[in-house]
């Protein structure tokens, strides 16, 4: 019996110091995950542009508070309202993110809701112009860890991470 009782003690202490590191690593997967996904809808938005020879967006999620932690969506916007409404085709829909996540975006262009346009030539532009170029940087974050996407004038995107040395996350964007 005192063997039990021993070897339960153990597996007791033994899960109270595994705890908290099993806490740290599912948060770290979910940003991972937050990222994976808004990164793979950067790029079917572009992409779809491209192949259907128009201008497709990707906006926050949220209704009349917009916020890419409520989710997002690619659609192509036939009425320009940046917004999917009515007979709008909706490409992909993309729920809330897990709690404790924040996104901030800077862009070239702060105007209106949040929002991502490219045109029909895989360029990021502003809902206004295709012409018109538009650039930036999506920051996740979630405790102390940071991720970022960061899209060039030519609407190409990339991930960085700011904690890791030479990571070049540093210029990521127009100034706020």
């Amino acid at each position: 019996m005192a063997e039990l009782l021993t070897v339960i003690a153990i597996a007791a202490l033994m899960l109270a110091i595994a705890l908290p590191d099993m806490r740290q690593m599912i948060r770290a997967q979910q940003l991972k995950a937050a990222l994976s996904d808004l990164f793979g809808a950067i790029d079917l938005t572009r992409t779809q542009a491209i192949a259907r020879g128009r201008r497709v967006h990707l906006v926050a999620a949220g209704g009349d508070a917009p916020d890419w932690r409520h989710g997002w969506v690619v659609f192509v916007d036939d009425n320009g309202d940046r917004r999917p409404d009515g007979a709008e085709e909706i490409l992909l829909r993309h729920g809330p993110l897990a709690d404790g996540i924040a996104v901030d975006a800077i862009f070239s262009s702060q105007q209106g809701a949040p929002y991502l346009a490219y045109n029909s030539m895989g360029r990021s532009c502003s809902d206004a112009s295709s012409l018109t170029a538009r650039w930036g940087t999506l920051s996740l974050v979630q405790d102390k860890q940071t991720r970022r996407i960061i899209i060039n004038m030519l609407g190409r995107a990339r991930t960085c991470d700011p904690a890791r040395p030479r990571s070049n996350c540093g210029d990521a964007g127009p100034d706020p």
